[in-house]
């Protein structure tokens, strides 16, 4: 044995383990769904995120609007997959999370919070009848807007909502999965 490796030995610490980092702000993880890849984040207990975004993005918005410390942290997220998975094999009909809508326009929110009593499971309304929901009858191209750009997709469930001829127009994850998901609710 050479002294370089008598003294490498020395500080060898065989009961040595990885660090255990503590929660970040915010938690995320991308999860693969039959919808597409959604990245999902967490903070304070309460869902953030549940986006189409890619990665980089999203991350970038989470640290400018939530909390600089942005980690992927997949158990923290274990409960929201569970529950996203269960809905998507049509276990499930409504979402037992809270949510924050720290990403959402001051518009967004209006339009988001006052989503699910119009569109409960199964059922659709249009953007115009939405728009007249939150006393904005003018306003459907710009719920349509704020529904596209929804930062917490599937959870507040923008894909219950169409156009007025009954057409499936715009989704963050495209036309396939708004259809995907409005077949998925109809056959239960």
């Amino acid at each position: 044995m050479t002294d370089l490796e008598r003294r490498l030995t020395r500080l060898t610490t065989p009961d040595l383990t990885p660090p255990v980092l503590p929660d970040a702000d915010v938690a995320y993880t991308l999860h693969d769904t039959p919808i597409g890849t959604l990245l999902l984040a967490v903070a304070n207990g309460r869902v953030v995120a549940s986006s189409f975004g890619d990665e980089e993005t999203m991350t970038t918005r989470l640290a400018r609007a939530v909390s600089p410390r942005v980690l992927r942290q997949p158990g923290a997220l274990d409960d929201v997959r569970r529950q996203l998975d269960e809905y998507l094999s049509g276990r499930r009909h409504a979402f037992d999370l809270e949510v924050d809508l720290a990403l959402a326009t001051p518009f967004q929110r209006l339009v988001l919070t006052d989503l699910p009593e119009p569109t409960s499971y199964g059922q659709t309304t249009t953007y115009g009848a939405l728009a007249g929901e939150i006393h904005k009858p003018k306003a459907a191209r710009a719920v349509g807007t704020a529904l596209g750009a929804n930062p917490v997709c599937v959870v507040l469930p923008c894909h219950r909502v169409i156009g007025s001829g009954g057409a499936l127009t715009g989704y963050a994850g495209g036309i396939d999965a708004k259809r995907f998901l409005l077949n998925l609710e109809a056959k239960s």
